[in-house]
């Protein structure tokens, strides 16, 4: 692929990524799911341009994204966690035997939300995001932190899938063409 056309995917990318982050503001509900997208986006970067422009791409995302994003909460998850996952996915899945890979996965994703949310409510002083589960009870952040871990397992399988996806289907069909 051109080096033009490398820079202009990882420029669309990353415009797409940012508007995906500037989404969580128009729909309720969306502080988690708009920042996976973007993450998911991220996956094209690393096969068409490597690690290192995903990575480039992820940095210039996630500065716009704490500047211009209303929800922080939403900035704080893709920073945190959704935005440079997609990219050490792959070498994460090379650690042998599978439970160690799972039991790092599963370390790097719990460590990472847990301090967003850490730094959201202790230094930024977002003291809403407490509130909101207060109606649940002293339980309510357990709850939480096993329902995020069994959404990370559906999350980390749709990005297996959508990989596979874009590499038998997607860049063969679609980017042949304008390379």
């Amino acid at each position: 692929m051109k080096k033009s056309t490398q820079v202009a995917m990882g420029g669309i990318c990353a415009s797409l990524c940012l508007f995906l982050m500037f989404m969580t503001c128009m729909f309720p509900f969306t502080q988690f799911a708009f920042p996976a997208l973007a993450g998911i986006v991220l996956i094209a970067v690393v096969f068409e341009n490597g690690r290192p422009t995903a990575t480039l791409v992820y940095v210039a995302v996630s500065i716009l994204s704490l500047i211009i994003v209303p929800v922080k909460e939403a900035a704080f998850l893709f920073v945190g966690f959704f935005g440079y996952y997609p990219i050490i996915k792959s070498k994460l899945e090379q650690l042998r035997p599978r439970l160690i890979e799972y039991l790092v996965k599963f370390l790097i994703f719990n460590a990472s939300v847990i301090g967003c949310y850490a730094i959201l409510i202790y230094i930024m002083g977002i003291d809403e995001v407490l509130e909101e589960t207060g109606m649940f009870g002293q339980y309510s952040l357990l709850v939480l932190i096993l329902l995020g871990n069994i959404m990370f397992i559906i999350y980390d399988f749709a990005i297996t899938n959508l990989t596979y996806v874009y590499t038998s289907w997607f860049r063969p069909k679609i980017l042949r063409k304008i390379q």
